[in-house]
């Protein structure tokens, strides 16, 4: 047993919990120091931050969650590709309810379309993946957690802003050194361009219902607070050359493993948290959020997804991610992944019906051997989608034999009929 195993819970600053002392909880470390002893071998190359949270009652059997985190770091700088995907979503139902308590008779099926304001934008009237090629919030969200579409989240960044964004994650208490500052997967736009949300319309038969024009953030999100935002030796830039100079992430969105599991959770358990710092949704919003993030694309209509390439797993990081394995109907897994530049993130709540088992867990490793940025050559399916599959199954187990409470799942046996069909 190495060293470096035993205090693996207290390394790089995280608080001591009762991680420290869980012997259990050590010897799933140990296990996946046979599987990947280069990465446990050379924690700070693989940047690993992970958080296992069990779900327990107080003695007055109030929900009560128990965290257990390995080099947590709220500071620590590492990019979260398409994690910032998730807490969007949310936001997007949270303004269409304000919307809604304007008076404006819109919903999450009402159609929607976004017009070019100032450039490098472009407008979206039209998605042929959609239902009659109709445009909306439901349709959107579906595509950003089916298979973390990166235009369906753009409109969706488009649609909340970038101060409102920010402003409102702050507001619920949390997200304070994190930022959702950009687009992703589009060229053309650097930090001010993002600054700039283009204007959009809701819109039926007899034409616009309510609409809003290009807006500019005022705000700098940014943060100096942020360490580690220079990664690796050298990148490809957006003329293909090969600069020899560490890759500057600072205008890049960040959000923290801390951050990430707080949104989720306020999606699966809004009632643990206070109202004020909860998103102000509808139940029938909660649901269809919960439904979404859960729903396999095999489950989708529109568009119908080929399994061969969008199989179970596919956005699945822990338990299935390394195989094209069927998911077994009783387990689900409400959650967002992330991946670009080397680095894989995935933050998810698990469910285990047959079991009566439900966990959260969150965790980021980064895999670039060369430290080169932007090349394309990173690796993901031999090293880092494995060591979170096998992280998860193990966890996994770990919950099958520990003495847990006897919970109320209810709430998350989804059955996907016409209500959450996207259009």
């Amino acid at each position: 047993m190495t060293f470096i195993m035993l205090v693996l819970f207290t390394l790089s600053g995280a608080k001591c919990n009762k991680a420290d002392h869980d012997p259990t909880i050590k010897s799933i470390f140990l296990e996946l120091e046979t599987e990947f002893p280069q990465i446990l071998q050379d924690l700070e190359k693989y940047e690993v931050q992970l958080r296992y949270t069990q779900i327990n009652l107080d003695k007055d059997k109030n929900l009560k969650f128990d965290n257990f985190d390995y080099r947590v770091d709220s500071l620590q700088y590492f990019y979260p590709a398409s994690m910032v995907k998730m807490p969007i979503a949310f936001l997007a139902l949270e303004k269409l309810e304000m919307i809604q308590a304007s008076g404006y008779n819109v919903s999450i099926d009402t159609p929607i379309k976004f017009g070019k304001g100032i450039s490098p934008q472009t407008s979206f009237s039209i998605d042929e993946t959609a239902k009659d090629s109709v445009i909306t919030l439901r349709h959107l969200i579906n595509r950003v957690f089916a298979v973390s579409d990166n235009n369906a989240y753009n409109r969706l960044y488009e649609f909340v802003g970038r101060d409102d964004i920010n402003n409102a994650l702050r507001a619920k208490d949390f997200f304070n050194h994190s930022r959702i500052i950009s687009r992703v997967g589009v060229s053309g736009f650097d930090y001010e361009d993002n600054a700039f949300a283009n204007p959009f319309e809701f819109y039926n038969e007899h034409g616009e219902i309510y609409a809003e024009i290009v807006r500019k953030s005022t705000n700098d999100f940014r943060s100096d607070l942020v360490k580690g935002s220079f990664k690796g030796v050298a990148y490809i830039d957006s003329e293909g050359e090969l600069i020899k100079e560490a890759f500057d992430m600072r205008d890049k969105n960040f959000v923290s493993i801390s951050d990430l599991e707080a949104c989720l959770q306020r999606i699966i358990y809004p009632e643990y948290f206070q109202e004020e710092n909860r998103f102000q949704l509808s139940e029938y919003h909660y649901s269809f959020l919960r439904h979404s993030m859960a729903r396999l694309p095999k489950e989708h209509l529109y568009p119908k997804y080929d399994q061969e390439k969008y199989y179970d797993g596919y956005v699945k990081f822990f338990m299935f991610g390394d195989n094209k394995n069927e998911i077994p109907d009783h387990i689900r897994i409400f959650n967002k992944v992330g991946y670009a530049y080397g680095t894989l993130t995935d933050c998810a709540f698990i469910v285990d019906h047959k079991y009566n088992l439900a966990f959260f867990l969150t965790a980021t490793i980064h895999v670039n051997e060369n430290q080169i940025f932007n090349d394309g050559v990173y690796e993901y399916e031999d090293l880092g989608i494995p060591f979170l599959a096998s992280l998860g199954r193990k966890i996994y187990e770990y919950e099958l034999s520990r003495e847990r409470p006897k919970y109320d799942l209810s709430r998350f046996k989804l059955k996907f009929n016409k209500a959450f069909y996207p259009r």
